[in-house]
C-alpha cells in the first residue's frame, strides 16, 4: 500500500468518515425497526419463527424463480409474507435479487445499493457488490443513489425472513423510482443474464389500498389471476384502467417479465389475506399475497391433452364450423403462452399459423390457432372433412424473442428466427431448418424469402431468436 492511501485511510477512519477506499465497511442501517417489526433481536427472530411455524411447506414440480411478497408491518402482512419464504427454507439460494418500489424518495430510473450491507436487527447482509455494480447504468438511468433507500422499507422487511430461511446468501437490492423504457429493458435484460438457479428475485409490493374489504378482495383477485397466469399485458391493463391496484408495480412487472424469459409457465398462490383480517377494521384496508412464479415442465399427459385440445379443435371446426367452448382446471394451461399449431397432411404441411407473443392463455392459443391453421391459412384452401383422417397435428410452444447480436450465435435445431424490417415481418419455427437440411445461411436466405424480402436483406434488419417446445 503506497503512503498517499495509508495517510488517506487512516484520516478518514479518526474522522469516521465514510470512504470507498475499504477503511470501513458500508453499512445500511436499518429503517424501520421497532415500526414495522421488532428491533430486539431475540423478539424478532421469535415473532419470524412463529409465522414460518405456521406454514407448511408444499409440494411443487418445477423451479422457483420468483416470489411476490408484501411489504407491511409484519402485523399486517407478516403471516401472508412467511408463506413464500417458507418455501425457500434451507433451498441453497445464494443470490436473491431484491426489487422493491421507492415509496419517499422521487427519482427517474432505478437505484442499485452497490456496496458494503445490510443490517437488521438479527445481523447483516453482504451485497453482491460485482452483480450489483455490473446492472449501473447511465443511458437507463440505473445509478447507485443510496438516499433512495435512507427511510424506505419495501426492501427491508424482507431481510429478516430471508435471514432465517437461508444460510450463506448476499443480497443484489434494487429500487424502482420512476422507470423510463430504457430503465425497464436494462433491468429485464440484466437481470435475466444473471439469474441462475441459485439465484431468486424478490418483488415486493402490497396490493388494493384502502378499500372496504369485499372490494379489496374483488380487486386483489383480478391481479392475482392476471400474475398467477404470468401475464404482463392483462397486469398492465388492470393497472391502467384501475380496476386493481399495486404499489410495486415496476417491480412484479419487472420480476413477471424476467421469469417468462427464464421459461416460467406457472403462478402459484401461496396465501392471500388483507388488513381487514387481523384487525377490525374493515373499511379501509390494504391486500397483501405471496406468489410463487415457476418453470414447471409440461408432462408427457400434459403433452397429449393439449394435442387432444387441437384436434378436437381442428374437428368440431372442419365438421360443424364451430370453436368448442372448454374449460380448463390445470394452472400451466390458463398462463399465457405463444403458440403456434402446424398441421401436415401425408407428411406435407397442410397449415401453420401462430402468435409470436404471449397474447393469451396457453389452452386459448392452442385452440385459436388450431383452427386458424385448418381454415385461415392463407396457403391453402379450408380444410374438409374428408381430410381429417390423413393430418398430424404439431404444437410449437415459444419462449420470449431475443435480439441477435451475431449471427454466429445462431443455432440450427435449436433456434426459431423471427425478422422485421420496415412493413415486412416473417418466422421459421426451429424444426424447419433441420427438416429440410438448411445451414446458418440457407436458414437466413429463407427467412427473408418468407417476409418477402431479398435474400441478404437481413443484414441490415431485426433479428430474433427463439426456442420453441415442440408437441407431437
Amino acid at each position: 500500500m503506497n503512503f498517499i492511501k495509508l495517510f488517506f485511510l487512516i484520516v478518514c477512519c479518526l474522522l469516521f468518515i465514510p470512504c470507498s477506499a475499504g477503511c470501513a465497511e458500508n453499512i445500511k442501517e436499518p429503517s424501520v425497526a421497532g415500526k414495522f417489526y421488532p428491533s430486539d433481536k431475540k423478539e424478532l427472530k421469535e415473532a419470524v419463527g412463529s409465522f414460518l411455524s405456521k406454514v407448511q411447506k408444499g409440494k411443487r414440480d418445477g423451479r422457483l424463480i420468483a416470489i411476490i411478497s408484501p411489504h407491511a408491518g409484519y402485523r399486517y402482512s407478516g403471516q401472508v409474507a412467511a408463506y413464500g419464504y417458507q418455501e425457500i427454507k434451507d433451498s441453497g439460494i445464494q443470490k436473491v435479487i431484491l426489487i422493491g418500489s421507492s415509496h419517499h424518495a422521487g427519482f427517474k430510473g432505478a437505484s442499485v445499493y452497490t456496496k458494503g450491507s445490510f443490517r437488521t436487527p438479527i445481523g447483516d447482509i453482504k451485497i453482491n457488490e460485482k452483480l450489483a455494480e455490473s446492472l449501473l447504468n447511465g443511458n437507463a438511468d440505473v445509478m447507485f443513489n443510496p438516499g433512495a433507500f435512507e427511510k424506505e422499507h419495501s426492501i427491508e422487511v424482507q431481510l429478516p425472513f430471508l435471514q432465517t430461511v437461508l444460510k450463506d446468501f448476499t443480497i443484489i437490492p434494487i429500487l424502482v423510482g420512476s422507470p423510463t423504457k430504457h430503465t425497464y429493458e436494462h433491468l429485464i435484460s440484466r437481470l435475466t443474464e444473471i439469474l441462475d438457479e441459485k439465484t431468486l428475485i424478490i418483488a415486493s409490493t402490497d396490493l388494493s389500498h384502502y378499500h372496504d374489504y369485499h372490494k379489496a378482495i374483488e380487486m386483489d383477485s383480478r391481479m392475482i389471476s392476471a400474475i398467477e397466469r404470468l401475464s404482463v399485458i392483462d397486469a398492465g391493463q388492470l393497472l391502467k384502467d384501475g380496476t386493481a391496484e399495486m404499489c410495486g408495480a415496476f417491480p412484479v412487472i419487472i420480476a413477471m417479465e424476467i421469469a417468462r424469459r427464464q421459461g416460467a409457465n406457472l403462478g402459484v398462490l401461496f396465501k392471500y389475506a388483507n388488513s381487514g383480517d387481523v384487525s377490525d377494521g374493515k373499511d379501509h384496508v390494504v391486500g397483501y399475497a405471496s406468489i410463487g412464479l415457476y418453470k414447471s415442465p409440461l408432462t408427457e399427459q400434459e403433452k397429449k391433452d393439449l394435442l387432444a385440445l387441437a384436434g378436437k379443435a381442428v374437428t368440431d371446426y372442419v365438421r360443424n364450423g364451430k370453436t368448442p367452448k372448454i374449460e380448463v382446471n390445470n394452472q400451466k394451461y390458463k398462463a399465457d403462452g405463444a403458440v403456434f399449431v402446424t398441421i401436415k397432411k401425408n407428411g406435407s404441411l397442410r397449415g401453420c399459423i401462430g402468435h409470436v407473443q404471449a397474447i393469451m392463455p396457453l389452452y386459448q392459443s392452442v385452440i385459436k390457432n388450431a383452427i386458424a391453421a385448418c381454415s385461415g391459412d392463407p396457403r391453402f384452401p379450408p380444410m374438409r372433412e374428408e381430410e381429417l383422417k390423413d393430418i398430424d397435428i404439431e404444437i410449437s410452444i415459444l419462449s420470449p424473442m431475443n435480439p441477435v447480436k451475431d449471427i454466429k450465435d445462431i443455432q440450427i435445431g435449436k433456434h426459431g428466427l423471427v425478422i422485421r424490417k420496415g412493413a415486412h415481418s416473417g418466422l421459421l419455427l426451429p424444426q424447419v431448418a433441420g427438416e429440410l437440411g438448411w445451414d446458418r445461411d440457407a436458414f437466413l436466405k429463407n427467412l427473408c424469402a418468407k417476409a418477402g424480402l431479398p435474400e441478404y436483406a437481413w443484414r441490415d434488419a431485426e433479428l430474433y431468436t427463439f426456442t420453441a417446445e415442440i408437441i407431437k
